[in-house]
């Protein structure tokens, strides 16, 4: 491709159409660059016009570019787009791809460096697992206690992180694999050096300490003289390597760095897989001088949608500061809307989607927005009950999750004890020590005397065809099946699955897997319990299973978007539902238990985020009551329904419930007394338990020192008083908040 000097170039049409501080970021090409682009702000039109700006401008060949991305797929896209801007011209030589892309490509260079050949391989996922699984052995480490799978997960932070075993003190991985993680990390490393191979995390591993290594000074300054601009999207998700890689190249001695970063504060949602929000919120300190530029008009949503989502994240305080603000009208207030329990919050999200249906909106530009797995069970059972096609994007359908296909075969063979596909499933899930040939004899003396699996093992317990060992064990799991099948008449069939559950050792499988899935999959298994309660029998329960296995199977184009708030990102839809808002469960109680402030200010982007995806209607709702893992649990809105802004929100609530969740407007009947705050006509059925124990909301009758009583916690005693809401010491729950109407004075 031929440059093009400045003095030729007049008006170029990719400049035609850019606002203001959208053209700022394509002309500003001298010294670093930040700029801050907000949700539907056209941030990638800019950085395509920037790149095409470069080229046509002369200032830099394609092969002098270094362009970072996410994904393939927006590396794609930016090469095709930028193509077009310039009139369909393909770019040819430059760098433009993943940091891993790059790298990979970087280190074929200087592989030698590291002690690895040019032709090095990338090993996937399982040959990782695999061969951290045979070293774990070889030093009589029990793999069962620790995971290889979740052992891997740690040495991958590390690498995420850049640190090298030698960076590592030997106790940095705690009692990790006996105590001797981070010596296995040394020996993981050291074969895969014999074996000329690396991982994904070593390709940036290996360039950041080729990098950094004084001995090699003149490989940082030939690829710093190389690259005469760097451009990196999507920069608030950079993990430490990562940021680490990008300061070297970008950073020359005595000149200024052109290093243009893309990126927006409020997104940074993925600490839980090693991004750090503080790489994009210290760029000035990085790159002193460096000039911020805010992109803050958004062409995706209304005026309220926009301000509900400002008037949130304004709460964080480790932020850059924008405000996004539009052209557009402001439209519709978002709903916030109070619900009984979560039935009566899938009934809710089902019957506004029928109205929009009704008004001639498309399903697939209305998508539920949810901030864990297991709440997708109730909306997915409400489509199926309501005929409306869905699809869970990102995940899998509740009932075909590997966890609940297993705790279904469970309870298959106990219903039916002939059922071959379910006991195949599960006789060896958890691990039983049944090995192949085992199976093999079973599944051979079955066939020849056609007998059903289950009573080929019942044959086979009581000769000697199979091994003693194997024998016992089949013994013992086939008597199982005969004890939990008899307590069908007399037990419920909730509280069946949930001994099933635990004495098959398949709870106690997941409470010691150490992946970062377990604790969804355990969350899931539990959901599953708490839907059961809603059928008289097993075989109800099973039967209605079967049939919305068969509703699934059937393709609809035109579907409602089921998904998570993580996996939304980057996404868009004309009607947005963000159930769940409920303390606890968003923000999470897990995030903030384990990393605090910083925990629920990454859980406040995630609100931002979701927000944001709405284009025309926002839908946020909460419940009072709702059943979670077999038992109910009084629940409080979300403090995040307490952030937003009053004028750009309509709240409405079931009787019963709390009308906004700010205390400062119930009145005597137990709502808000602003006028914007309606009351639900629809009454909900009441656990008689919880209905014993309300009062009116407006009492207040409880002081700090109060000995009270509640259902669930028991005894406590109230520590402080907000409003309605108590903070209270309870003697065997510990410090809980809940309702005042939830508790009774204790005398």
């Amino acid at each position: 491709m031929q440059a093009h000097s400045p003095e030729n170039m007049s008006s170029p049409p990719y400049l035609n159409g850019l606002n203001p501080p959208q053209r700022e970021a394509v002309e500003t090409l001298d010294g670093p660059v930040l700029v801050l682009a907000g949700a539907g702000t056209g941030k990638t039109r800019a950085l395509t016009a920037r790149l095409a700006h470069i080229l046509t401008t002369g200032r830099a060949y394609p092969n002098q570019i270094l362009a970072v991305t996410f994904t393939n797929k927006a590396a794609g896209e930016m090469r095709e787009r930028v193509s077009a801007l310039l009139g369909g011209t393909p770019v040819e030589g430059w760098w433009l791809g993943t940091f891993h892309a790059l790298a990979a490509r970087m280190l074929r260079r200087h592989a030698e460096l590291v002690g690895l050949t040019s032709a090095f391989t990338i090993i996937d996922d399982d040959d990782q697992v695999r061969l951290l699984k045979q070293l774990m052995e070889l030093e009589n480490i029990d793999t069962k206690k620790w995971a290889p799978r979740a052992m891997m997960g740690m040495i991958s932070r590390w690498k995420d992180r850049a640190r090298l075993p030698s960076d590592l003190p030997p106790g940095e991985g705690g009692d990790a694999a006996g105590g001797k993680l981070v010596q296995l990390y040394g020996q993981y490393q050291t074969r895969l050096r014999a074996v000329n191979a690396c991982d994904f995390g070593d390709l940036l591993l290996h360039m950041v300490t080729i990098l950094r290594d004084p001995k090699h000074a003149d490989v940082l300054a030939d690829w710093q003289r190389r690259f005469r601009y760097i451009m990196v999207d999507e920069y608030q998700d950079t993990n430490i390597a990562q940021y680490m890689w990008l300061r070297l190249l970008a950073q020359r001695d005595g000149a200024a760095a052109n290093i243009c970063c893309v990126g927006d504060d409020d997104q940074s949602i993925y600490g839980w897989r090693g991004a750090e929000v503080g790489n994009i919120l210290r760029f000035e300190q990085d790159f002193p001088g460096a000039k911020i530029i805010r992109l803050e008009q958004n062409y995706r949503s209304t005026g309220h949608i926009l301000a509900a989502a400002s008037g949130v994240i304004a709460h964080n305080e480790d932020r850059l500061g924008k405000t996004l603000w539009s052209d557009a009208d402001d439209g519709e207030k978002v709903a916030v809307r109070g619900l009984w329990d979560g039935g009566a919050e899938a009934r809710f999200v089902g019957e506004e989607i029928e109205a929009l249906q009704t008004k001639g909106w498309r399903l697939n530009q209305i998508a539920v927005l949810v901030r864990a797995g297991f709440q997708t069970r109730e909306f997915e059972e409400r489509f199926i009950h309501l005929g409306v096609p869905y699809r869970v994007v990102g995940g899998q359908r509740f009932y075909e999750r590997a966890e609940i296909r297993d705790a279904l075969a469970y309870l298959r063979v106990i219903a039916q004890p002939r059922d071959d596909l379910a006991l195949e499933r599960i006789i060896n899930v958890p691990k039983r020590g049944l090995g192949d040939t085992t199976m093999q004899t079973v599944i051979a003396f079955a066939r020849a005397r056609n007998l059903s699996l289950y009573d080929a093992i019942a044959t086979l317990v009581d000769t000697d065809e199979v091994k003693p060992k194997p024998r016992e064990t089949l013994r013992r799991l086939i008597a199982d099946f005969a004890r939990w099948r008899s307590l069908l008449d007399n037990m419920r069939h909730t509280e069946l699955t949930g001994l099933v559950l635990d004495e098959s050792g398949y709870m106690a499988m997941w409470q010691a897997d150490k992946s970062p899935e377990a604790p969804g999959r355990l969350e899931n298994l539990k959901e599953l319990v708490t839907g059961m309660a809603e059928f008289e029998s097993l075989p109800d329960f099973l039967e209605h299973v079967s049939l919305v296995m068969e509703n699934q199977g059937r393709n609809n184009d035109d579907q409602i978007t089921i998904m998570t708030l993580h996996g939304a990102k980057g996404l868009e839809f004309d009607a947005v539902f963000l159930p769940g808002w409920e303390d606890g469960l968003f923000p999470s109680q897990r995030s903030m238990d384990e990393n605090g402030l910083k925990g629920l200010e990454e859980e406040r982007r995630l609100a931002y985020v979701g927000i944001t995806r709405a284009r025309k209607r926002a839908y946020i709702s909460y419940v009072s009551n709702r059943r979670m893992y077999g038992s109910w649990v009084n629940a409080l809105p979300s403090r995040f329904v307490d952030e937003l802004p009053e004028d750009h929100i309509d709240v409405a609530a079931e009787s019963g419930v709390y009308g906004s969740g700010r205390s400062s407007h119930w009145d005597s009947s137990g709502f808000g007394g602003s006028s914007r705050v309606t009351t639900m006509a629809q009454t909900p059925v009441v656990p008689a338990q919880t209905l014993a124990t309300r009062q009116s909301l407006s009492d207040h009758p409880y002081v700090r020192g109060d000995r009270v009583q509640h259902d669930t916690f028991g005894a406590g005693t109230v520590v402080n008083v907000d409003g309605a809401k108590l903070d209270i010491a309870f003697d065997k729950g510990g410090h809980k908040r809940v309702m005042d109407s939830f508790v009774t004075p204790l005398d």
